[in-house]
């Protein structure tokens, strides 16, 4: 197991149940420092509870609905004036297919909830969050997307025609993945790497379950590939990759097509602009 100093600082976004909580749980067994988000305050204290009793360096919890464009706007301002530094970012928040998939949902500022949680929140909590980064810096932004990946539609890139949950989810994962690699290249010489990852296949979590899927296996199978892009000395530099679990791969060809990248960074800045200027 990879030591951490008391005072390398990581952000754990849905850090109170399933994968988000191993994931916090592990990095505070190394000794490092916790910010723990979540949308519940007694799952969030619970999780801290369990956090410093592992001898975490420190662990405060943040709570914030990623949902709400304003409040992640406001949460990277928050850890940006009462952090002195911040190590690593790991983007675990989820909106899975949901237990309702043929119901479209919205976010606060009406955009299509999966692409809302999944990719927008994370874009700009990363954007808000890159001053203490780079100032960190080498610090590292991981993000948890999917094997499941499907092109966005432009033309109608908030599903308003055909709405499935889990087309809704696989479409924003690979929004996620793909301004990842946009982020990582705009930051090259930072000293703030972006890489993204399939965690595991099917894990036991809330979400797998909710959508009626029979989980094949434990969060600990996802906690330790996404542990590993945060901690492993071995990794220090490497940006604009995607993984498949340990092992580098090729995410959806879209990802890697220079119009597409345009098109939905444009889409994305817009989006999230409108809430947050």
């Amino acid at each position: 197991m990879t030591r951490l100093p008391h005072h390398h600082t990581t952000l754990v976004t849905g850090a109170t149940q399933g994968m988000g909580r191993g994931i916090a749980l592990d990095l505070a067994a190394r000794g490092g420092t916790v910010l723990l988000h979540g949308r519940d305050p007694g799952r969030l204290a619970a999780v801290a509870a369990e956090a410093r009793a592992l001898g975490a360096g420190g662990v405060r919890t943040h709570l914030a609905d990623l949902a709400d464009l304003d409040q992640v706007a406001a949460l990277a301002a928050r850890i940006r004036e009462t952090e002195p530094r911040l190590d690593a970012l790991v983007h675990n928040a989820v909106a899975g297919g949901g237990a309702r998939p043929l119901v479209r949902e919205v976010s606060a500022q009406g955009h299509e909830l999966r692409l809302a949680v999944n990719h927008l929140a994370p874009y700009a909590l990363t954007r808000g969050l890159l001053p203490l980064l780079t100032a960190s810096a080498p610090a590292r932004v991981v993000a948890v997307a999917s094997i499941g990946q499907e092109p966005v539609d432009l033309d109608d890139p908030q599903l308003e025609r055909d709405y499935e949950g889990l087309r809704a989810y696989c479409r924003s994962k690979l929004a996620l993945i793909t301004a990842a690699f946009v982020l990582a290249e705009e930051l090259a010489g930072t000293g703030v790497t972006v890489t993204s990852l399939h965690p595991a296949h099917l894990m036991d979590t809330e979400g797998v379950r909710a959508y009626g899927l029979v989980p094949r296996v434990g969060v600990e199978e996802g906690v330790r590939p996404t542990v590993r892009l945060v901690t492993d000395p071995a990794l220090a530099g490497v940006t604009g990759r995607y993984f498949d679990r340990f092992d580098e791969a090729r995410a959806h060809p879209w990802a890697y097509d220079p119009e597409a990248r345009r098109r939905l960074m444009e889409l994305t800045d817009r989006l999230v602009g409108t809430a947050t200027a």
